[in-house]
């Protein structure tokens, strides 16, 4: 197999994921556009590939020599990118993003996997000393100063299946919340991509409240999700029941030896439309001697998932946090703020879930068929920027 290039990619993106006719009206809302926006989109879906995210990058790439190896046709400024992005629907991108995940289930990207989940969870990210925007959280010190601003949205990402896809990103301001964004998150992603594609949701504690369980639960979803000391009642009946008890069974995580008790007849408290409420706790023992304990609640019924399966589902949370929010900030840009905009910024969040989802499916699928060995995400990277150059010269001597 040849290696991998910025043009392969394209190809792939268009014609293998049916990207195509995204990247041809990705949701444009300049009203007479003379840069087109093919060039625009593609332009910063690939300079997150490439880990080069500041629209001034983008601008250098595109004026440099390599511009015929990126697929753009055309040079532009940072300002044409501000611009463009202040006026691009991001409807169009998340229409985007599900037809993707959608093609990819098709395809039989998750064949292995018995029950699809979603991850569910909220960040801060883009801290900024400039005037404050309607997105802007303000960063106060003991004594109440403000020291600039911070921005905030809620994830929803694919897990347990062996690749991490982001599927969709919610913000919210100042005088919202996690637990309301991410309600309308899941809202609307569910609706987009249907209520046969995932089982269940996994989430952190904040939304372990009876209005989000009945929602997931009209939604067809169940829930795995933290139990902690909002739910003082059901935790301490918990306590009461594991605490001197041996583990009800042990099993290995790898290294790790998991100790688990697993009980499914706790009442609901007082709002909770569900007959009974089940509990796991486990205990996990690194070998480095660290030990870490933790209840989740669920309403999976043990006969459909046992106690180490439930606790690997618990496990997935984790996918949101070190290939969704580690890799997106550290790797493609996340914490960056491009443009001080709100929809810029939202489509910029985005199209970054667009860029994970193609690097992922390309080099973790695509590349890896026959007996090709997975590439690491940086031997990807390291393959573009090589490969990133001038066609050479034909001979017409």
């Amino acid at each position: 197999m040849s290696e991998p290039s910025a043009l392969k990619i394209l190809h792939y993106a268009s014609h293998c994921l049916g990207l195509k006719s995204y990247f041809q009206q990705p949701g444009d809302g300049r009203i007479r556009p003379r840069i087109p926006a093919q060039a625009l989109v593609w332009s910063l879906l690939i300079a997150h590939l490439l880990r080069a995210w500041s629209f001034l990058r983008v601008e250098w790439l595109v004026h440099s020599p390599a511009r015929p190896g990126l697929g753009v046709g055309t040079a532009f400024g940072d300002d044409a990118l501000s611009y463009f992005t202040e006026r691009l629907d991001p409807e169009s991108t998340r229409a985007a993003l599900n037809s993707v995940i959608h093609h990819a289930k098709r395809n039989k990207v998750f064949e292995c996997t018995r029950l699809i989940g979603l991850a569910l969870d909220g960040t801060g990210a883009g801290y900024t000393q400039k005037e404050p925007c309607p997105l802007c959280h303000p960063v106060k010190d003991p004594q109440g100063t403000i020291h600039g601003h911070v921005h905030h949205f809620a994830l929803l990402t694919v897990v347990g299946t062996g690749i991490t896809l982001p599927l969709d990103v919610e913000p919210y301001a100042a005088k919202d919340s996690e637990y309301a964004a991410g309600q309308r998150l899941l809202e609307r992603a569910t609706a987009r991509i249907g209520r046969r594609f995932a089982q269940y949701v996994v989430a952190d504690g904040a939304f372990a409240t009876a209005p989000f369980l009945h929602t997931a639960g009209q939604l067809g979803l169940r829930v795995v999700a933290r139990l902690k000391g909002n739910l003082p009642e059901l935790s301490q009946a918990a306590a009461r029941l594991f605490d001197g008890q041996p583990p009800h069974s042990v099993a290995f995580y790898g290294a790790d030896r998991v100790e688990l008790w697993d009980a499914d007849d706790f009442p609901p408290w007082a709002s909770l439309r569900w007959e009974r409420v089940r509990v796991l706790r486990y205990r996990q023992y690194k070998p480095d001697g660290t030990v870490i304990q933790a209840e989740w609640l669920t309403d999976f019924p043990r006969r459909q998932v046992g106690s180490f399966n439930l606790f690997r589902l618990a496990k997935n949370r984790w996918e949101i946090e070190n290939q969704g929010f580690n890799d997106g900030k550290n790797r493609y840009g996340m914490e960056h703020i491009c443009h001080h905009d709100p929809n810029s910024m939202l489509a910029n969040w985005l199209l970054i879930a667009l860029a994970l989802v193609i690097e992922r499916l390309y080099r973790l699928c695509y590349l890896h068929r026959g007996a090709h060995p997975v590439r690491s995400a940086i031997d990807l990277v390291n393959l573009l920027w090589l490969n990133l150059r001038l066609p050479c010269a034909q001979n017409t001597s």
